[in-house]
């Protein structure tokens, strides 16, 4: 008889960590619920950062951040260095983004997310200093098939061969950014077809790596707090991700530089999140292809989510029903 005891031994991060994480997403996602298409990001955004930090109080783990979300745009944040959980536990690093798309929550649009990613304390890397990164992201047939210093339209060809599937029934996600016009044509120019994303770029690579979803790869230039939270989630998936580092000016190299950074190296998945122990979770604020949004129907609230975690190379669906007098 094979005993499976060594296979499945549990590893820390652990899976009852990663069930209790849940409640941090869902809590945020939930909270942000009277702020869909008011118009009033910052205050959706607030209301989510305030019931996660309240939830991952609760857990028990030793959480530091290391990516928090919201510099950018000086919104509410859970800021990097902060101390989270009960102290008690395994010590982790933690990605936060109480809301992935806080424009499309606040304009009722689709694809908006409250995501975190915790890992093994100090495998993160510490990108905080340069808010934003140029990324590419493919499904474990893109693992070494495409490479982010090739043009665009090699890696779709690439790809597309390595899926037995024509380039012209290709899809890629790209952000909806002035800054993506070249990148946009050349896609097209290949013949392939572009999904454009008006935000929330994790939403978008984790479609591009799971099985059998809608597109084949995810690129362009996006937060660099998404790339960490990405890349946790696409260890999970057996994806592949690389990132390079764009700082928007001078003064944000040389601090990206003065952090240890380096601006022209392709970071590759295990640059991002050393190791394979990560825990990804999400919640949908809003309907999108990964998950559904919140509804409320009568006394009652709907929340799906999933956990991806590496350890185990599995992705749950979680459906959730609230009391609403609990809540709102």
């Amino acid at each position: 008889m094979v005993s499976l005891t060594a296979d499945l031994s549990p590893l820390r991060p652990d899976r009852n960590l990663a069930m209790e994480l849940v409640r941090a997403t869902e809590a945020a996602a939930i909270r942000a619920v009277p702020f869909i298409g008011r118009g009033a990001k910052e205050a959706a955004d607030g209301a989510a950062v305030d019931a996660m930090r309240a939830f991952l109080g609760t857990v028990d783990f030793q959480g530091r951040v290391v990516i928090g979300e919201g510099e950018k745009d000086n919104a509410p944040m859970l800021f990097n260095g902060e101390e989270v959980g009960t102290g008690r536990g395994p010590e982790c690093d933690i990605a936060v983004d109480p809301i992935d798309g806080t424009s499309l929550t606040a304009a009722g649009r689709q694809n908006a997310l409250s995501v975190l990613a915790v890992s093994d304390r100090g495998s993160m890397l510490d990108a905080s200093s340069v808010f934003y990164m140029d990324k590419l992201v493919t499904g474990p047939a893109g693992v070494g098939v495409v490479d982010i210093r090739l043009p665009i339209g090699e890696n779709i060809r690439r790809l597309a061969k390595a899926l037995d599937k024509p380039v012209d029934e290709m899809v890629i996600s790209v952000l909806h950014r002035p800054r993506h016009e070249q990148l946009i044509q050349e896609i097209r120019d290949a013949g392939a077809g572009t999904r454009l994303m008006s935000d929330g770029d994790v939403a978008g690579g984790i479609n591009a790596a799971r099985h059998g979803a809608r597109t084949d790869m995810c690129v362009g230039i996006g937060g660099s707090p998404e790339g960490i939270v990405t890349a946790c989630a696409i260890k999970a998936l057996g994806g592949h991700i690389q990132g390079i580092l764009w700082p928007r000016d001078d003064e944000e190299r040389q601090r990206g530089i003065d952090a240890g950074l380096e601006m022209d190296k392709v970071y590759e998945a295990d640059d991002l999140v050393e190791g394979n122990n990560t825990i990804f979770v999400a919640t949908g604020v809003t309907d999108g292809q990964l998950v559904r949004g919140v509804r409320r129907e009568g006394k009652y609230l709907y929340t799906e989510s999933i956990v991806l975690r590496s350890a185990s190379g599995t992705l749950r669906r979680i459906v959730s029903d609230h009391l609403v007098s609990k809540w709102l």
